[in-house]
């Protein structure tokens, strides 16, 4: 398997749903909620969600009535994602490496770690311009990714999740300043293998992704109550740009 593309097989797996099968749709829609009264987007914007998933911050804003776009890699789930069969919403299968419309959106979100898996750091600015290229002027572009900082300091080398009968054997490394997951199971009688990769990227890297994309840094938060930003205790970065 081409290692460019682990991120394409694995996000597309069940078992890539399963493991992360507890993440919170209220805590989605209490960051939604107070993201939407920072921002103070018009009723009738328009939203990308990019790596949208199964759409579960895409659904949040379309009920808040904005006319969203949710994209992601996987075709499972963005399949998945249509069948909620929420209105205000379009969801395409997208690699957030191509552009995508130009100059039609009011906000780009780009949420939960979702950036920063390619094995090409470079790639990541090519992210930030194709986002700009998307955006209206004035428009703005939402970030959410970890703390790098206090997950250097608490990485935790091994350990095991279960869900519905399968063991996840999930070890950890860091290495080159990149975290490398391995994720080991057996499921239908058979044994599976992934592995996930993610830079540490920190404040000072989406700072200058953002300066070659002429995007200019307005916030910056450290959970998803938008509280300020502590490089060794905030469990989130999560910032705000502007073209």
């Amino acid at each position: 398997m081409n290692s460019d593309f682990w991120f394409k097989d694995w996000f597309n797996s069940k078992y890539y749903h399963l493991l992360y099968n507890k993440r919170d749709d209220n805590e989605a829609g209490h960051f939604i909620n107070g993201l939407c009264e920072h921002l103070h987007l018009a009723p009738s914007a328009r939203v990308w969600d990019l790596a949208c998933g199964k759409g579960r911050h895409t659904i949040a804003f379309a009920k808040k009535g904005f006319k969203v776009t949710g994209t992601d890699l996987s075709k499972n789930s963005i399949k998945e994602a249509i069948e909620q069969n929420e209105t205000n919403v379009d969801f395409f299968i997208h690699d957030m490496r191509r552009t995508f419309r130009i100059n039609y959106f009011d906000c780009v979100v780009n949420l939960f770690t979702s950036i920063g898996y390619f094995d090409n750091y470079k790639d990541n600015f090519t992210v930030f311009s194709n986002v700009h290229s998307a955006l209206k002027p004035g428009g703005l572009f939402v970030v959410d990714f970890f703390n790098s900082e206090k997950v250097k300091k608490t990485c935790v080398s091994e350990y095991t999740e279960q869900r519905e009968g399968i063991t996840f054997h999930i070890n950890k490394e860091i290495i080159d300043n990149v975290i490398r997951k391995k994720i080991a199971f057996e499921a239908n009688s058979q044994q599976h293998t992934f592995t996930e990769t993610v830079s540490l990227l920190q404040l000072n890297d989406f700072e200058k992704f953002a300066e070659k994309s002429n995007l200019k840094l307005q916030n910056v938060f450290g959970n998803y109550s938008l509280e300020p930003f502590n490089a060794d205790e905030s469990e989130r970065l999560i910032l705000i740009f502007k073209k």
